[in-house]
């Protein structure tokens, strides 16, 4: 192993941070903890150390305990467009969970109101909204994220969540406790600092016939699931649409379908899926990323640009756990 790569494996942890997270979390505080079973790629080695943070209070002292150690850290929501590198992660990596995954929805006269903590599923976001008639829901049903994180990447399909948005709370390490802020909304990205963590989201919809709106939400969901592979480990779409065209098409048009690379494998149900069939690295998914990039690019002359981000440390020398 060279000297780079063990000092990117060596964890930034003393044993001050190691005690203080443990006075904080207790034995929701879990050292040298491998993130494959974390993510939806299966994927990922060990975090110098994962917490699942319950309550406001929680992630205000621990942004603070980061920000006083120039710690880094990570917020791993539902670990569905995320790869992990097999080298792990440097710093805290944290869950939000507890309070954070509460979602309340309430039936106005014109609207319905869904106020969800930043790790609510996106699956009970929709549900509920749905049986109140949110018109519009149906472009959110399938998406396997949670709240937070479908925000940050403005998730959504011929409607986004940033149409729905009424407000949004986050927590800084240089502003901890939760505090509202106004956000703007652009495809598969927004303008929240990369140092806010969602803390919790309102979310106006109009208000319809429920059970017209259950009906068309049931129907999409139907189409994602035979057209999709979502009985395989993958992270769903891994490249956004170039303007005027869909990756899918340019991907199967250079006849990527099937590709493999160790245990990574081009979805042949849909070209822009990349699924794990078995045993699969990191690497091998960074490997058949860049032979697809660059077979498009080549063909086409179009630069594909990742939906999925890549994080963590990435190095041939080691294999997810």
């Amino acid at each position: 192993m060279s000297l780079t790569t063990a000092q990117a494996l060596a964890s930034l942890l003393d044993e001050h941070d190691r005690a203080a997270l443990r006075a904080i979390f207790g034995e929701r505080a879990r050292f040298d903890e491998p993130l494959g079973s974390y993510t939806s790629w299966k994927i990922g080695g060990p975090a110098d150390v994962f917490v699942t943070v319950e309550r406001e209070s929680e992630l205000a002292a621990l942004m603070a305990h980061c920000f006083a150690r120039s710690l880094p850290w990570f917020v791993l929501g539902s670990g569905s467009n995320v790869l992990v590198g097999d080298g792990g992660m440097r710093g805290v990596v944290l869950r939000l969970g507890g309070a954070f995954a509460e979602v309340h929805a309430r039936a106005e006269v014109t609207h319905v109101i869904v106020e969800a903590g930043a790790s609510a599923g996106m699956a009970a976001v929709t549900a509920k909204a749905a049986s109140l008639g949110a018109i519009g829901i149906g472009s959110l049903a399938g998406i396997p994220g949670t709240v937070g994180g479908s925000l940050r990447m403005n998730a959504g399909t011929d409607r986004e969540i940033g149409d729905f948005v009424r407000e949004v709370w986050v927590q800084r390490p240089t502003k901890p406790e939760p505090h509202p802020v106004t956000v703007q909304y652009y495809y598969r990205h927004t303008t929240l600092a990369r140092d806010a963590v969602v803390s919790r989201v309102t979310l106006a919809f109009e208000r319809g016939d429920p059970k017209v709106v259950r009906e068309e939400m049931q129907a999409r969901l139907v189409r994602r699931k035979s057209t999709q592979p979502i009985a395989l480990p993958n992270a769903g779409s891994c490249f956004r649409n170039p303007e005027g065209d869909k990756a899918a098409r340019l991907i199967e048009a250079v006849g990527a379908k099937g590709w493999r690379h160790g245990g990574a494998e081009v979805s042949p149900l849909h070209a822009n899926f990349i699924n794990n069939v078995g045993g699969a690295t990191a690497a091998d998914v960074a490997g058949l990323l860049a032979r697809v990039r660059r077979a498009v690019h080549d063909r086409f002359g179009v630069e594909l640009q990742l939906e999925v981000h890549l994080v963590g440390v990435f190095t041939d020398e080691t294999h997810a756990g």
